[in-house]
């Protein structure tokens, strides 16, 4: 159930603590995988641990998703190494914080840039191939504040709230020919950045949270595998919420 076997997948953002473990997660059900980034040598180092721990040829595909013109290559980049995309994983994203009085435009525009704009440039450049063979799977992530708000970022809010409205539309424009499009919305997943957390930070954020405690990047990766299977075919334009009860949509 929910093998993987024979698909091919891009998954952006690879090499982050979230995007390594839906790699890994895909890998592990059979998918082979273009790992990309802006980071070539990590990018690398992780496609060489993911070869030798799961097996599969996977490839790296440098990509810095601020640059228009490389995001453009990135889906024929895909295609020439993998030789198809199957499953198509919008990983990648920003931060610029700040509260919206003192917010620069150039805060405000890299990350509506990488994470929407980008996203939104892949799955176009994405729909014709898997059209053409009649499946597909797009996975957005999304994130809670996208569907909550949270001071001091505005302009990721709206990024991730306008990725879900696009992935709607999205699935509903692609739905006769094989083809899903969902999101997967983390809350406080475990991460480099929430290591960085001292106890009394992670006391505060884990008492918000009803199973109290954050959540690991195995608990994205199995719901990304599950929404690229070909057992969640009848699934599209949802948000699967993964939070530990932190937001109940």
């Amino acid at each position: 159930m929910f093998s993987l076997r024979g698909m091919n997948a891009l998954v952006t953002g690879a090499s982050g603590g979230i995007g390594s473990a839906i790699a890994i997660a895909l890998a592990k059900q059979g998918a082979r995988i273009a790992l990309s980034g802006s980071n070539g040598d990590k990018l690398r180092a992780f496609r060489e641990q993911l070869h030798e721990e799961h097996g599969g040829e996977h490839v790296e595909i440098t990509c810095n998703l601020s640059d228009k013109t490389q995001v453009d290559e990135l889906i024929p980049a895909t295609l020439d190494t993998l030789g198809g995309i199957d499953i198509l994983v919008n990983n990648a994203g920003i931060t610029r914080d700040g509260l919206a009085m003192r917010m620069k435009d150039d805060d405000w525009d890299s990350v509506i840039a990488v994470n929407l704009e980008a996203a939104f440039r892949l799955m176009r450049a994405s729909a014709r191939p898997m059209m053409k063979g009649r499946f597909g799977r797009i996975i957005n992530i999304t994130s809670v504040v996208g569907h909550t708000g949270n001071p001091g970022q505005m302009n990721y809010c709206a990024a991730k709230a306008g990725l879900t409205g696009m992935t709607k539309s999205f699935a509903q424009e692609v739905a006769s020919r094989g083809i899903t499009a969902n999101c997967i919305a983390p809350g406080f997943i475990r991460t480099a950045m929430t290591t960085a957390l001292d106890d009394k930070q992670a006391e505060a954020i884990n008492a918000r949270i009803p199973m109290g405690k954050m959540g690991g990047g195995d608990d994205i990766g199995a719901a990304a595998a599950f929404l690229a299977s070909r057992e969640a075919g009848y699934i599209t334009g949802e948000t699967i919420h993964v939070n530990g009860g932190m937001a109940m949509m």
